[in-house]
C-alpha cells in the first residue's frame, strides 16, 4: 500500500514526536522514508538595532541544524531496518516544497507533527502542516504533539 513515506519535519520535539509512527508505517509496509527539511528562506531577516544580519550565516546555520536534524531521523531509523532517504531544500514558502517534493517522489502518504497551536497564534503563525493537509495529492497522516500548546 505504501512504498514512499515522506516525513517533513522541521527539526523540533513535536514534530519528531511523529517519527515514530512514520517509521512503524514504513516498517510494515517495507517502505522507504523521505525525511525532508525545508530551510525557510522567506524569513524577513534584516537590520535589528543597527547590526547588519548576513543572511549566508543564518542560511549556513539552518542548514546545520537541517543535517542533525536530518543525522537523528537516520539514527532512529537505523533501529527499524528502514531505509531513509535524507534531502534539505531551501524554500521561502515552506508547504509548496514539501508538496513540490511529494509529488517529485512519487509519495504514497505523508507523515506530519502539529504543534497543537490554537486561538490567534494559529490564525497568525498559520500552519505548515494544515496548508499541506488542505493542497495535497496524498494522504497526510497528521499527529498531534503531547506537548500542552501554550495558547
Amino acid at each position: 500500500m505504501y512504498s514512499t513515506i515522506l516525513f517533513p519535519t522541521d527539526g523540533s520535539e513535536e514534530s519528531l514526536e511523529a517519527l515514530d509512527h512514520a517509521l512503524d508505517i514504513a516498517n510494515r509496509y517495507e517502505a522507504t522514508l523521505h525525511a525532508l527539511y525545508v530551510v525557510d528562506t522567506g524569513y524577513p531577516y534584516g537590520d535589528f538595532d543597527s547590526v547588519a544580519i548576513e543572511w549566508g550565516r543564518i542560511v549556513d546555520a539552518l542548514q546545520q541544524e537541517g543535517e542533525q536534524t536530518l543525522d537523528e531521523i537516520e539514527r532512529r531509523a537505523g533501529r527499524t531496518d528502514t531505509a531513509v532517504v535524507r534531502t534539505i531544500l531551501e524554500d521561502n514558502v515552506i508547504h509548496r516544497a514539501i508538496l513540490q517534493y511529494a509529488d517529485q517522489n512519487d509519495v504514497d502518504l505523508i507523515v506530519m507533527g502539529t504543534h497543537g497551536r490554537r486561538g490567534i497564534d494559529r490564525w497568525l503563525l498559520g500552519s505548515v502542516t494544515e496548508r499541506v493537509m488542505r493542497t495535497a495529492d496524498v494522504p497526510v497522516l497528521t499527529v498531534r504533539s503531547e506537548k500542552k500548546s501554550e495558547t
